[in-house]
């Protein structure tokens, strides 16, 4: 156990030190982790075995999912949306249901042996995509601000309402059709949606509250200051996780408030968290390719690898492009806004949920899931500043 903390732990310092530089070429500190990972673990120089860190993994990608809807619920400008609602608010309530939609269409097509609230499950799962791996783009001035502002908006809150969606189908797929079950089905889903918005709001107002006041006697300190946003986001999942309400919901739904109760101090609350919450992401994606992609590439089967590039492309793209007719924006612009929505870590955690709830066919599932944010991590992270630099003399008329 100790040897392999001491790896991750050393691996984790020395890429700090090169990460602004790795930032600025083609690859990303995922694509990095993910390799390195792959290298380190049993399908490589077998210094992580994958017997030791398959619990770590699932309890690690919870708490960091947990951590970063909070924040990114937290950090999301909701004023954008008044402002500039067009792109972010289209992409949202139009986009993404059109995606789910069209990959439930395409998972009936392709895989004979789903059921349709499988199919529902699989298009869900991989309708959320990933802020962090979207980090080239959304900090790249060559993209003009409302693209990146529409963007970051959409990864910042996609994820968040995929969650309800997915824990719906997934009770479905659970209780089945017969002796009531979708009615129990709507019961689950309700409690867990119920209960989780309970913690999640109630955890987030007297957190806030109690933050304030305490701030306002000087009795928090600026190094304790830097705690207070994870126990909050943490406490909130893991309350709402142990009252059988969902977690997710409770961090999403409590990030929403607390920013918007902060409001101005948001961004300096929620600032040392990020950085917890960028060493949890990679931590993740190391043990991602130490235990995941090595022993399940294999079985990548030729549907699967289509799918999965059906998901990063016609399934993403062409609902995001209609989405946003009428709107103004050029057919380059729209089309790299559908392009830009690269899968990762909530989906991962997702097909966790999945298999954890023991639905039918759920490796499968999980299967295509991991195929499918393994391209994205390649694709995405490689296409990011070619297209960013193309997209702004597009816009600039060069």
């Amino acid at each position: 156990m100790y040897v392999e903390l001491a790896i991750l732990a050393l691996f984790i310092f020395l890429y700090s030190l090169v990460a602004s530089r790795i930032e600025r070429t083609a690859i990303s500190g995922p694509m990095v982790f993910v390799v390195v990972g792959f290298l380190l673990g049993p399908s490589g120089f077998k210094w992580f075995d994958g017997d030791v860190t398959s619990t770590d993994l699932r309890t690690l990608a919870d708490l960091t999912l947990a951590l970063i809807l909070f924040l990114d619920a937290a950090n999301a400008d909701l004023s954008i949306l008044k402002r500039q609602f067009r792109i972010p608010s289209r992409m949202l309530l139009i986009g993404m249901p059109g995606a789910i939609i069209l990959g439930f269409g395409f998972a009936l097509w392709m895989f004979d042996d789903l059921s349709l609230y499988e199919a529902a499950i699989l298009a869900t799962m991989l309708a959320a995509t990933d802020a962090a791996l979207g980090k080239a783009v959304i900090t790249n001035k060559a993209v003009p601000a409302r693209i990146r502002e529409g963007l970051n908006v959409e990864s910042g809150l996609n994820d968040g309402i995929a969650v309800p969606i997915l824990l719906f189908f997934i009770a479905l797929a659970v209780s089945g059709d017969n002796d009531g079950g979708s009615t129990s089905a709507l019961v689950l889903f309700a409690e867990e949606l119920g209960i989780g918005m309970a913690v999640g709001l109630g955890m987030a107002l007297v957190g806030a509250s109690l933050l304030h006041w305490s701030i306002q006697r000087g009795w928090v300190t600026e190094i304790w200051m830097q705690i207070t946003v994870p126990g909050l986001a943490i406490a909130s999942f893991a309350i709402a996780q142990s009252l059988h309400g969902s977690g997710y919901i409770a961090a999403f739904t409590g990030g929403l408030l607390f920013g918007f109760l902060a409001k101005e101090a948001t961004h300096k609350l929620v600032l040392a968290a990020e950085g917890i919450g960028e060493t949890l992401a990679l931590m993740t994606w190391l043990l991602f390719g130490a235990m995941v992609i090595g022993p399940t590439i294999s079985f990548f089967s030729w549907e699967v690898v289509l799918y999965a590039f059906l998901s990063l492309t016609v399934i993403r793209v062409v609902p995001i492009f209609l989405s946003l007719a009428g709107t103004g924006e050029s057919v380059s612009s729209r089309l790299f806004l559908g392009w830009f929505g690269p899968r990762g870590l909530a989906s991962i955690v997702f097909a966790i949920i999945v298999i954890n709830a023991k639905v039918p066919h759920a490796e499968f599932l999980a299967l295509v899931v991991i195929c499918t944010v393994f391209f994205s991590l390649v694709l995405h992270g490689i296409s990011a500043h070619p297209l960013a630099k193309w997209l702004g003399r597009k816009e600039s008329g060069e």
